[in-house]
């Protein structure tokens, strides 16, 4: 504790958790954000035959969570697009991304380093978007522990939980890469850290949120800066949860994640992961296919 204090977590916690994320973070967010959705297949073509389906999916990559926890909240779906300067800051994204010429813009931020420090960043806007999900529930349902769990989960993941319906916008449905079947990281972490923030709301946790929201961040931004610059594709929960579901499921020990790993596997992985796990020979012959 003496260490602690000396060090002045909670302060540098209190700086951390009042910090703006508008513009820069959210910039970041929603480039990490569009730069998955030009992974994805087929996207480029969509972009060169249908800016506005593009252009809709990618608003749908950058507020999807905003727009299911409205809807959750019995609010309106469209609220959030009241916000022109976020609206019109993704579509500068979505159109640099896509349309830069020479795709100088997306050999930039796809440049790992740049990208890097670009998921750090998003992986800190993640995290106060399960915060505040979760806040905005308590205050609705003061007692919906559920409720609150499940708001701040879908403000954590909201475009894995929403991505079937964003292939129908581009034309290929994949009804069985559905997120809840095939979590990836950053789906199960936001339901994790959804747990926590409930717990901490509820008092609980004997932790203050800026801490929280400090030691979570870290944990997020560290595990996704590691998995991206290995290529990985993997999850620092896998030992665990193999153990708990042989323990309580009676599953064998690892098997579904090595399955669910496996990149030879039958069944195609989940949007998310599909994302991360392209090579880069794979991103060249995009960007030679979109040049």
């Amino acid at each position: 504790m003496e260490v602690l204090a000396a060090l002045n977590l909670g302060d540098f916690a209190q700086i951390f958790s009042k910090m703006g994320m508008f513009p820069v973070f959210d910039v970041a967010y929603y480039i990490v954000s569009i730069l998955y959705l030009k992974y994805e297949p087929g996207s480029v073509e969509v972009s060169r035959r249908s800016p506005v389906a593009s252009w809709l999916c990618a608003m749908l990559y950058c507020f999807s969570s905003y727009i299911l926890a409205d809807i959750m909240l019995g609010s309106s779906p469209v609220d959030y697009f009241q916000h022109n300067s976020h609206i019109l800051l993704a579509s500068a994204v979505w159109y640099l991304v896509f349309y830069c010429p020479l795709n100088l813009f997306y050999k930039c931020v796809a440049f790992l380093p740049v990208k890097l420090v670009l998921v750090a960043m998003k992986e800190v806007v993640r995290t106060r978007k399960i915060a505040a999900g979760v806040h905005h529930a308590h205050h609705a349902y003061h007692h919906g522990f559920f409720i609150m769990v499940i708001v701040g989960y879908v403000k954590g993941s909201g475009v894995a939980l929403i991505s079937n319906f964003e292939q129908l916008l581009r034309g290929v449905w994949r009804p069985d890469s559905n997120e809840i079947l095939n979590m990836s990281f950053p789906t199960k972490a936001s339901l994790y850290g959804a747990i926590l923030f409930t717990l901490q709301e509820s008092h609980w946790l004997p932790v203050s949120k800026s801490t929280l929201i400090l030691v979570f961040t870290l944990f997020m931004a560290t595990s996704k800066v590691v998995m991206t610059a290995r290529h990985s594709h993997g999850s620092p929960f896998a030992l665990i949860e193999s153990w708990v579901c042989h323990l309580l499921f009676g599953s064998p020990l690892g098997g579904s994640e090595e399955d669910h790993h496996h990149p030879s596997a039958a069944a195609p992985s989940s949007p998310l992961k599909t994302k991360e796990e392209l090579s880069e020979g794979a991103r060249k012959r995009k960007v030679k296919k979109a040049e």
